[in-house]
């Protein structure tokens, strides 16, 4: 299984991501005594480089001047994850995969910045061609988790993280962020199993796996995914 965990800047994607990842993990192995050292994931979560990005100090303080570099190193990074989430031997274990930000919704961010005239045409046309290209060689998450909460409210939880990197983030970015996620998982549904979640209060792990898990259960016969392969 590949799952996805979708949102906003600051919404929690990263903690979900690995908290949700030992949850399953934890239940294949309670159903399974068989599947060999602890130490061997049967679920492994995947995250975004952001420790690793170089752009995002400038990309935040300077958005114009750094908007496609910034988009190019990330749809760079996200396909090479991509790739490994593909080929990574947990679902032939009978686990899986859960990735904080899908390749997908860099779209978002990329449309976004065109729109609000942050990248040229000329810049958006070869983010998009390059995006094109690697479609090919991509496969849609088996479950798309959307935690969404309202703009003000991620800001918040940005705040409170206080990361030097998105300090002075304004809130209309966020806004506009919502708008494009909002028709991003409506999008979406043509293609795959969308689950969304009122992230506004956290909820427990333990009832956000159950939800994957139950939506999971609902098979698109056009759905690309790795349990397909």
């Amino acid at each position: 299984m590949f799952v996805g965990v979708s949102g906003l800047i600051g919404v929690g994607k990263s903690t979900l991501t690995r908290q949700l990842a030992n949850e399953l993990d934890t239940r294949v192995r309670s159903q399974n005594k068989d599947l060999g050292p602890r130490g061997k994931r049967i679920w492994r979560p995947y995250f975004e480089p952001v420790e690793t990005n170089p752009y995002l100090e400038d990309f935040y303080k300077d958005i114009p001047r750094w908007t496609f570099n910034m988009q190019m190193f990330l749809l760079a990074q996200r396909f090479e994850q991509h790739q490994e989430v593909l080929w990574d031997s947990c679902h032939k274990l009978g686990g899986g995969v859960v990735q904080d930000r899908t390749i997908y919704e860099d779209t978002i961010f990329a449309r976004m910045h065109r729109d609000d005239g942050l990248m040229d045409d000329r810049d958006w046309a070869t983010y998009i061609n390059h995006f094109h290209i690697m479609q090919g060689f991509l496969r849609y998450p088996d479950v798309i988790l959307y935690l969404r909460v309202e703009p003000e409210i991620a800001m918040t939880r940005i705040n409170k993280r206080a990361r030097s990197a998105e300090e002075g983030l304004p809130l209309h970015y966020l806004q506009k962020l919502h708008e494009g996620y909002e028709e991003f998982v409506e999008e979406m549904k043509r293609y795959t199993v969308v689950l969304t979640v009122d992230w506004s209060e956290y909820q427990p792990v333990s009832k956000i796996a159950d939800q994957v898990l139950e939506a999971a259960k609902f098979e698109q016969k056009f759905l690309r995914s790795l349990r397909r392969i």
